[in-house]
């Protein structure tokens, strides 16, 4: 735009921040490189070349307006591509860009020194221009003029005015400028219309009102209306800002189709005895400035999305919401300080603000700054190629085309917005917005690097399925994602990640498709076995029918899965694994799938001999003709058309509804079974079916009056209620039950609803619904439904209990209920006795209840007595731990050094190893946590001095260290595989994540370990357990000092930090999830 007249800056006058980061190189192992299909985003991202390689477009670039002004510049506004000037010699300067050759100079009437330019005004169309000076006097100036007409009516000070987007926009040929508000310099607000039309009669001024005045009379630095909602306008906001405040004004709008303006009278009427929403940011910045950002702008109906407010704290900002009723239409509103001068920690305020769609823009007298209203950070900065004396004034943008450009007093400038979402995704992508972030990636690595993270995200929140799914998407490799979900035995999570990669492989790479269906078929028969070995072992003492309804699930999900992949499966080899899982029924079932058999033509249909097609269908397995024909065999042979239903097992129930319907109103005889309940029995209890369309449609032929014998026999459906199968995950039967108690009590049937009532868990009302048709019985055993729920229980037999004794008024009958239920005493059910009531018919059980709490105080008692001596117990056994002795042999090594053990003080641990005093040292620093190396540096520095002037204990010493107490949380540094040789691991790969977080883990207590100094350490190292004539010290009959009991203390307390546990064994347990050969070894023991 307008190139002919930018010329870019460049060398060192800008600089971009924030370059994007390349995408590190991924490495496919185990399968060839690149298996996806031509349309799968990680198939670019192979082909793709590194970002870091290629040159990327900056997200904005500064560049001069090769224009030279006649005079200085004031004021600069542009709209719909027309760019307005006024110099100071009060000559306006239009510029089409469309015609950027055209250059129109209109001159004011006025000398420079009877009238100053102060600012310049334009409509969204760019054909209305108001120009208002420092002395009151305001001009009119529309696209088409070459000479402005003054405003006589217009005596005052412009600071701000607010167009009618919509109305000018919408309409190319209007000639006027629709309603307008005015913002004055002395705090009034105007309501203002003008027409361009030429008139004999009429001035351009039609209208010109003053409508409020704000109190404080401040500048109106910005104001701006929008009519909502936008296809029926109705009401306005108007928002307003003076230096300090920001006004919010709503309300419904007086429009007359007849009259031009008059449109803000009513809303700001409401005002002026009301209070209106205020928010005060105090400063003394003058030049305040309103800004908007509105999605596709060129639209007339568009309405602004976000908002910026330049003020002396910062940049106020927030979301515009016009559909709210709340007083405050500004949401997530923040206040953004302003940066830091270079080389200064004071904010320094811009001249000049801008809104674009991810940033905001900041003018200084010397510079270009962007800031991303995402995460608040500057990701642009560019200093201004100005000239000497030249002076910066402001910046301005196009509110239609979204271009922005800088104007000094000699100098034009254009902002090019070339790529600023260019860091977008990476932002989105930091606040964990996966899907946001997506929307902004551009490139296939970035989309890549989104679902990675996206993936591992996922899995780390324990959501596998959506990680499997993330997983399939990304370029992680096959090896790391499939080791991930087996380290954590979520193998359906694993069999979904390879559903979906076998999906999106090429149709071409048959070696990948082959082995991934493959395993995909061993994942399911596994699972049918485990469910079929759960069901065995159960059976007895467990209700199985929800590991049955699963097992069906996955007998149906691997039958799905040999349709559609049959061709990428070997036969011979799923011949042989189904044969190794014992699965004959999926062995018949795949042989049909791929067409292993022959069909048999039917032809007895139209020849309408219905036993002989029913025959005929059944000795086939084309199970399309079932479908087909099932109508009208129901029809006319029902029992023989069940009858070959129920031979047929890969029958789908679902799509033979049409042919139960026959049967739904159709005459039967009384005495004949229903043979579509016959049917739906067979699939939901022998088949195991769990469609819900099925259970409610069977528990609909169970209420319909003319599927049983007696209407009014609840005996068939309680019974299919009571036994019907459930949901192994939600435990809820698989049938609708809103919709089975909603027909159940059109159809009167009460048993049904009570037991209905009790499968939703909804207990009160089932046993509200049995005791209001007097069903005791039946209210009890609901009562003792809810198992897991003793408050539960016990309130529903207060219900029954209640109904007892206050509906039945039989006392003899609730002492009776009271003794059958377990969960109610005496005194759960004595308020509902009456107040004057005889106490002779219950003066017994009062008596058996008090009698209970007295024996319960004596077990209480008693077992408070054998915790007592059990603790006496134990303290005895900590005791007699500390007796404990180990024998070595003379010549016993050092299990670190192997030198003679006897040497020197030396360690010996239960399990026989045994360290010198300093090799324990090195050992365990390197496995003690952080909080116990502070410790030991600290007795360490302690130790040291109180044993300045000491002899060095240098005698061999023996230190016998007891069991530890329990395992510490450690973090080893060292592996095993460290002081053993080199060691092949093959998962290294699989374990890199591990290492990361292990090294990670340990960093922050490496500068701990090397404080600490073996050597000077062991030698202060002093415990009371010397071996005789080994070991040094006083004798024991010598009374210690206060000062040798503060050193003896802190020596023992420093050995039971140091012989805690044995190192070697501990590092052991510690190093399970190191690799045997680390990041960056080479090892060449697997070499062939």
């Amino acid at each position: 735009m307008f190139d002919d007249y930018v010329e870019h800056a460049v060398g060192d006058s800008g600089k971009q921040l924030h370059a994007s980061v390349p995408v590190p190189q991924l490495q496919y192992e185990g399968f060839e490189p690149s298996p996806y299909q031509t349309n799968d985003a990680r198939a670019e991202s192979d082909e793709e070349p590194d970002s870091s390689d290629t040159p990327t477009v900056p997200a904005f670039e500064l560049g001069r307006v090769q224009y030279a002004f006649p005079a200085p510049l004031i004021s600069f506004v542009v709209s719909s591509d027309m760019l307005a000037m006024g110099l100071a010699s009060n000559l306006i300067v239009l510029i089409e860009l469309s015609h950027a050759e055209q250059v129109v100079k209109v001159q004011i009437p006025r000398k420079p020194s009877e009238m100053s330019i102060h600012k310049l005004f334009m409509d969204p169309s760019g054909r209305h221009i108001i120009v208002t000076s420092t002395q009151g006097e305001n001009w009119y100036l529309y696209r088409s003029w070459r000479k402005p007409r003054q405003l006589k009516g217009f005596k005052m000070v412009i600071e701000s005015v607010a167009w009618n987007k919509s109305a000018l926009l919408s309409s190319t040929h209007s000639t006027s400028t629709r309603e307008i508000l005015i913002g004055a310099r002395n705090g009034t607000i105007y309501e203002a219309a003008l027409d361009a039309e030429e008139d004999f009669f009429k001035s351009q001024e039609r209208y010109l009102q003053s409508i409020f005045s704000l109190p404080e009379r401040h500048p109106i630095t910005g104001i701006k209306f929008d009519y909502f909602p936008p296809t029926d306008p109705k009401k306005a906001l108007v928002l307003i800002t003076t230096p300090t405040r920001i006004y919010q004004f709503v309300g419904s709008i007086d429009r007359k189709s007849e009259e031009v303006g008059r449109v803000f009278t009513a809303l700001f009427a409401a005002y002026r005895e009301s209070a209106q929403k205020i928010l005060e940011l105090p400063g003394s910045l003058q030049h305040s400035q309103l800004q908007f950002f509105t999605p596709n702008p060129d639209q007339a109906l568009s309405l602004p999305k976000r908002m910026a407010w330049l003020t002396g704290p910062g940049i106020y900002h927030g979301s515009l919401n016009l559909e709210t009723e709340a007083e405050d239409h500004i949401d997530a509103a923040a206040l953004l300080p302003y940066p830091a001068s270079t080389g200064s920690d004071v904010p320094e305020v811009p001249l000049s603000l801008n809104l674009t769609e991810f940033h905001f823009i900041l003018l200084y007298k010397d510079r270009v700054v962007g800031i991303c209203n995402l995460d608040d950070r500057m990701t642009y900065e560019e200093t201004l190629p100005l000239k000497n004396n030249e002076t910066v004034l402001g910046m301005a943008a196009d509110p239609v085309r979204r271009t922005y450009w800088v104007f000094t007093d000699q100098s034009l400038f254009e902002l090019v917005v070339g790529n600023e979402d260019r860091d977008v995704w990476k932002v989105y992508l930091q606040q964990a917005q996966f899907e946001v972030a997506l929307r902004y990636a551009k490139t296939a690595r970035q989309r890549d690097q989104v679902l990675s993270a996206q993936a591992n995200n996922f899995f780390s929140n324990g959501q596998y399925f959506q990680a499997a799914q993330a997983y399939a998407h990304c370029s992680a490799t096959f090896e790391e994602v499939a080791l991930k979900f087996l380290d954590v035995a979520e193998r359906d999570s694993l069999r979904s990640y390879l559903i979906s990669r076998l999906e999106r492989t090429r149709k071409t790479d048959l070696t990948q498709r082959m082995i991934l269906a493959t395993w995909l078929v061993e994942f399911y028969l596994s699972k049918c076995n485990e469910l079929d070995d759960i069901v065995a072992s159960e059976s007895v003492s467990h209700d199985v029918e929800n590991f049955r309804a699963e097992r069906a699930i996955v007998e149906d999900d691997i039958r799905q899965f040999f349709e559609t992949y049959k061709n990428n499966l070997n036969k011979e080899t799923i011949y042989g694994l189904i044969q190794g899982h014992g699965r004959t029924d999926m062995y018949l079932y795949y042989a049909t799938t791929i067409g292993d058999f022959k069909r048999v033509i039917e032809h007895w249909i139209i020849e309408e001999e219905w036993v002989k097609a029913i025959e005929a269908i059944s000795s086939q397995s084309d199970l399309e003709l079932y479908y087909r024909f099932g109508p009208v065999l129901m029809h006319q042979a029902p029992k023989e058309t069940v009858d070959s239903w129920l031979r047929q097992p890969s029958l789908d129930p679902l799509r033979l509804i049409p042919s139960f319907l026959q049967l739904q109103h159709s005459v039967r005889d009384p005495l004949s079974p229903n043979h579509a309940i016959r049917f739906l029995s067979y699939v939901i209890f022998e088949q195991h079916n769990t469609s819900p369309t099925i259970h409610n449609l069977l528990v609909t032929f169970y209420v319909s009056p003319s599927s049983v014998p007696s209407p009014d026999d609840d005996g068939p459906l309680l019974r299919f209620l009571s036994t019907a199968p459930t949901d192994p995950i939600t435990g809820k039967p698989y049938y609708d039950l809103d919709y089975a108690l909603r027909i159940c009590k059109f159809a009167g049937r009460t048993q049904a609803c009570v037991h209905i009532y009790s499968k939703m868990g909804l207990w009160e009302n089932s046993v509200d619904l049995a005791l209001e048709k007097g069903d005791l019985e039946l209210a009890k055993i609901n009562a003792d439904m809810p198992e897991d729920d003793q408050p539960l229980r016990k309130k529903l037999w207060l219900k029954i209990a209640r109904y007892v004794v206050q509906d039945k008024k039989d006392i003899k009958s609730a002492m009776q209920f009271l003794e059958n239920a377990d969960l109610l005493k005496i005194e759960d059910i004595l308020p509902f006795f009456p107040d004057f009531v005889v106490i002779d018919d219950f003066k017994e059980e009062i008596a058996h209840a008090l009698e209970g709490y007295s024996a319960q105080i004596d077990s209480l008692k008693t077992e408070m007595d054998e915790a007592t001596k059990t603790a006496e117990s134990i303290k005895q056994d900590i005791a007699s731990l500390k007796n404990r002795f180990i024998t070595i042999d003379s010549n016993e090594q050092c299990s670190s050094c192997s030198n003679r053990l006897l040497t020197r003080q030396f360690y010996v641990f239960p399990c026989h190893h045994t360290f010198h005093a300093d090799c324990l040292i090195g050992l365990a620093k390197e496995y003690l946590p952080a909080a116990s190396l502070r410790r030991i540096i600290t007795l360490q520095n302690e130790l040291m001095k109180e044993s300045k002037g000491r002899a060095p204990v240098s005698r061999p010493s023996l230190i016998v260290s007891n069991a530890p107490t329990g395992r510490q949380p450690v973090a080893q540094r060292t592996l095993l595989s460290a002081n053993f040789g080199p060691i092949v691991n093959p998962l290294q790969n699989g374990a890199k994540a591990a290492n990361l977080l292990g090294r990670s883990v340990i960093s922050a207590g490496d500068r701990l370990r090397d404080l600490i100094i073996p050597d000077a350490l062991a030698a202060v190292v002093s415990t009371p357990n010397w071996l005789p004539g080994m070991g040094g010290g006083k004798a024991s009959g010598t009374e210690k000092t206060i000062g040798e009991k503060k050193l003896e203390n802190m020596r023992v307390e420093l050995d039971d930090l140091l012989s805690s546990s044995c190192p070697l064994c501990e590092s052991v347990v510690a190093g399970l999830d190191k690799p045997f050969v680390m990041d960056g070894e080479v090892d060449t023991s697997w070499t062939l």
